[in-house]
């Protein structure tokens, strides 16, 4: 596996990121097409039905992909407090946002709570506090 850095932080799973969610979306807009065209009168019910399924399929997928992510968010704010609770005896200042934790997260130990400090005092946004880091911890883990 290659070194992390902030150029190649993020990841996507091609399956599930790219070809599920564009059979998806070619399946609802198909089932759209579907019932536009649907010239029987009277019988617009399985067409509509069809509609139906993929909207909640789109729904699924994008809930699916959130509820993860919030399930991950709440596990790294709980790492990172824990984090700074060793290295500096103090629980994480309550004013840093979700955002700014995570981008904290590959900070080194030797930098975290000086950034921490700094991304508070400065309001600084995620990828500002990413490209201030100067000693990248990787994280393999989170999709």
């Amino acid at each position: 596996m290659t070194e992390q850095n902030f150029k190649n932080h993020t990841r996507l799973v091609p399956l599930f990121h790219g070809v599920t969610f564009l059979l998806i979306l070619s399946g609802l807009i198909g089932s759209i097409i579907n019932l536009c065209d649907h010239h029987e009168p009277g019988n617009h019910y399985s067409a509509a039905l069809l509609i139906v399924v993929f909207l909640i399929l789109l729904l699924l997928f994008w809930f699916v992909r959130s509820f993860a992510l919030k399930a991950q968010d709440r596990a790294i704010r709980a790492e990172e407090n824990f984090r700074h609770f060793i290295l500096t005896g103090k629980p994480l200042d309550k004013g840093l946002r979700m955002g700014q934790i995570i981008a904290l997260r590959f900070a080194s130990d030797e930098e975290f709570p000086a950034l921490a400090q700094k991304a508070l005092a400065d309001k600084m946004a995620p990828k500002e506090i990413k490209m201030a880091i100067q000693h990248w911890k990787a994280d393999y883990h989170r999709v």
